[in-house]
């Protein structure tokens, strides 16, 4: 493909794309294929001739489609929200074409130095404290992580490393085996599977802090088990503060378990993978309260922000608490201005070494929708959540099983963990919308998250209709059972 042919197919596959999102209300949001249908439609091996762009295209429809689910469908209420806007699939372009391997300024100096101002620009609309901006002069900074996985994988080496050093330096007859099988990692029992993962990695102690009645992590539980673990000789070194749980949006106490990691001196890490897109907008800015206590912070605009995947913002207090912990210099990776303290090497900030211009894709979006677009963008699924959450309370069947704060609702059929099972079992096999579940302590909850760009009230208005008449069949459905059984 020369570039004469390419100017024609990129134009066809933008417009390919257009149309594809401009549909996609009218695809079925979830597939209708079974584990394996892909290989049978493929061949064997790669062709060994050039094939036609034509042939690839009818493909894509033909073999690709068929197995995808919508996640940008309005009738896709899962998970949570994967950012998409036109401005970031733009910015994805020029990526590729761009194509630089941005590990240190001298491979690609925009590359770095956008990503550097882009992060100073979010984290200002947070209204993060100064001190994890890099600014012209700072300690801290931000980098861009593949995602929140990766972010408290990456701060919790760090934070091993840093407790390390620290001890050996007070005791240099400590070898590293000996203080990390003492190492203790927490988290809420509400915190992410990939905080748990981290923690395997690291090859250290994870001990989950039980939540309170709102599914947050308090001081009283944490400092409980910081004491009981201190007493038995062991060594708390770093904690996992969520914003917006996976499970139900709880928000771990930052204003009480902050001041605690701060007194024990123990590594905070907050992880708002999905809240903190909200933290933009005034009126939920509070619900960052305490961060000024954390040593790392992190969160997912490609979740929340119009920026698409991947994108996973992170912030350190202390740059060289990351560079400290991963700094190697092979002399085919120096260059010149790497000790001038006028830049940084992001190679230095993560596990990866090679990274793509991934900040492209927030500058585009942050200078195309403004500060204020992307608020109301917040604001509308904040809203919409609140809209579903009082169809729920209209029915007395059903029963709203955590606060909604943001864009997700927890409900359920008030009755059994079974009697929910089926209904979610209805509405996916239904494939008109698409819900996963929670486990909220020993109940089996249903999610509703807004999740699409396109998502509006109608839809909210038609999955609630939806969901309703499933669950008076189901119900219907018991009911002629027990009948039977009676007349048996």
């Amino acid at each position: 493909m020369n570039a004469r042919e390419f100017r024609r197919r990129g134009k066809e596959m933008v417009d390919y794309v257009a149309d594809y999102l401009e549909g996609i209300e009218g695809r079925q949001v979830y597939p209708d294929v079974e584990p394996g249908y892909l290989r049978p439609l493929l061949p064997t091996a790669a062709p060994q001739e050039p094939e036609t762009f034509e042939d690839i295209i009818k493909d894509v429809e033909k073999i690709i489609m068929p197995g995808v689910t919508h996640w940008h469908s309005p009738y896709f209420f899962a998970y949570f929200p994967t950012a998409s806007s036109y401005p970031a699939l733009l910015a994805d372009m020029l990526c590729g074409a761009i194509g630089c391997i941005g590990f240190s300024w001298a491979a690609s100096p925009a590359c770095t130095e956008l990503e550097t101002v882009m992060m100073d620009w979010l984290g200002k609309m947070l209204q993060l404290p100064g001190v994890f901006l890099a600014g012209e002069a700072g300690e801290g900074g931000g980098v861009i992580q593949g995602s929140a996985s990766e972010a408290t994988l990456v701060a919790l080496l760090a934070a091993r490393t840093k407790v390390t050093r620290c001890l050996q330096a007070a005791s240099p007859g400590l070898t590293q085996a000996a203080i990390v099988e003492k190492l203790v990692a927490y988290a809420s029992d509400q915190a992410h599977s990939s905080v748990e993962r981290a923690g395997l990695i690291g090859g250290v102690k994870l001990k989950a802090i039980p939540s309170d009645g709102k599914f947050a992590m308090r001081a009283s539980a944490l400092q409980e088990a910081l004491e009981r673990d201190k007493a038995e000789g062991l060594i708390p070194f770093f904690v996992v503060a969520t914003l917006g749980t996976t499970s139900c949006c709880s928000f771990d106490n930052l204003l009480e378990v902050g001041p605690i990691c701060h007194e024990e001196d123990v590594w905070l890490h907050v992880d708002a993978a999905y809240a903190g897109s909200a933290f933009i907008c005034p009126e939920f800015r509070h619900l960052l309260n305490g961060v000024e206590y954390a040593d790392s912070f992190n969160f997912n605009p490609h979740k929340w922000l119009l920026v698409n995947f991947d994108c996973s913002a992170m912030w350190v207090k202390k740059r060289t608490d990351l560079t400290g912990a991963f700094k190697l210099d092979p002399v085919y990776l120096k260059h010149s201005h790497q000790d001038s303290g006028l830049i940084t090497d992001y190679r230095h900030w993560q596990l990866p070494l090679g990274r793509r211009f991934r900040s492209l894709k927030m500058w585009f979006v942050f200078r195309m929708y403004g500060v204020k677009g992307l608020q109301a963008y917040i604001r509308k699924h904040v809203q919409l959540s609140h809209e579903f959450e009082a169809l729920v309370h209209q029915d007395p069947r059903f029963e709203i099983c955590a606060e909604v704060t943001l864009g997700l609702v927890c409900f359920r059929l008030k009755g059994s963990n079974k009697l929910n099972e089926a209904l979610l079992e209805r509405i996916n096999s239904a494939k008109k919308i698409h819900l996963v579940p929670c486990h909220l302590r020993d109940q089996f909850v249903l999610r509703f998250a807004i999740c699409s760009r396109t998502v509006e009230s109608a839809h909210v208005q038609l999955a609630w209709e939806h969901i309703r008449g499933l669950a008076t069949d189901l119900l219907g459905a018991q009911k002629e059972e027990k009948a039977d059984r009676k007349l048996k």
